[in-house]
């Protein structure tokens, strides 16, 4: 047990990471900059790994360090909730419920009104990351779109919630092309949620589009809307982001986006009877299958 990483070890990696300077994490942990750095030299011993660079100009992580840092930032995170999620257990039935950034806006609220009297604990974070935290039962369940495109941990199971297709979200003066060409010497803003923004940017080049990636759904609006370019991104968080004068239509890309709940067995009763419901909430079509246990 003594080579397990303690809250303290944690908390110097996470501020280190953080502000870049031993002294600087030093002082918000109320220790000092020598106590930082011997508590950092012991933990490199243990984990046998350097974690961060450090010399005059300040400590900067290495790839170890930026993956610890990771790691430890849920963790604390985890732990600061503790309390709350326990208290909340005593009053209430409270579940630990995560999904992408760009969903969370409109998933968390459709839940909250969906599960009426449980407490649903919001955490938002990358598909495959809150897969690994449902197999490992820090989250109840997993709001994802890329159950089917990664292995699932032996304890989960998914079940595919709602489908959708992709689409175009532009201005009424955004010119597109024809049928066939569409987006012929356009700059085109994308953002999708599983792992086929490749796929989708090659059939875009085919179409004569030059591709542009955002990182979230509402960075693809925004620049869209800044930029005066087109749009692709899911029908239904085009439908969501639309303004009045805006237009959503159907691009000439085939394939659908299949948005998927994973949990751990057995699936939590309050969240069966949810699943038929949600997809209406979110503006995304039902699935009529699930995954099983695949």
């Amino acid at each position: 047990m003594s080579s397990l990483p303690t809250v303290e070890d944690l908390r110097l990696v996470e501020a280190l990471a953080r502000h870049g300077s031993l002294g600087a994490a030093g002082r918000e942990l109320l220790i000092s900059q020598p106590a930082a750095s011997n508590r950092l030299a012991a933990l490199e011993r243990r984990i046998g790994e350097r974690l961060f660079e450090r010399d005059t100009t300040g400590a900067r992580p290495t790839p170890a360090g930026r993956a610890l840092a990771v790691e430890a930032a849920h963790v604390l995170e985890h732990l600061a909730a503790i309390y709350d999620r326990t208290r909340a257990a005593a009053r209430a039935t409270i579940l630990t419920v995560g999904t992408f950034g760009s969903l969370a806006p409109w998933l968390f609220p459709a839940l909250e009104e969906l599960l009426g009297g449980v407490a649903v604990h919001q955490v938002t974070d990358h598909g495959d990351r809150l897969v690994e935290w449902v197999g490992e039962g820090s989250l109840d369940v997993a709001f994802v779109a890329i159950a089917n495109q990664m292995r699932l941990p032996s304890t989960a199971t998914a079940m595919a919630v709602a489908r959708d297709r992709l689409a175009v979200l532009s201005a009424p003066d955004v010119p597109l092309g024809s049928r066939r060409k569409p987006f012929a010497g356009l700059d085109v803003i994308t953002y999708t949620y599983d792992m086929s923004a490749a796929t989708l940017h090659r059939r875009l080049s085919e179409l004569g589009a030059r591709p542009r990636a955002a990182a979230t759904a509402e960075t693809a609006v925004r620049m869209g809307r800044l930029l005066g370019w087109p749009i692709v991104l899911p029908r239904g968080l085009a439908t969501s982001y639309a303004e009045p004068q805006e237009r959503v239509s159907t691009v000439a890309i085939p394939g659908r986006l299949t948005l998927f709940m994973v949990t751990r067995r057995p699936t939590p009763i309050e969240l069966v009877a949810t699943v038929t419901s949600l997809p209406a909430r979110l503006g995304l079509e039902p699935a009529s299958t699930s995954t099983g246990d695949t």
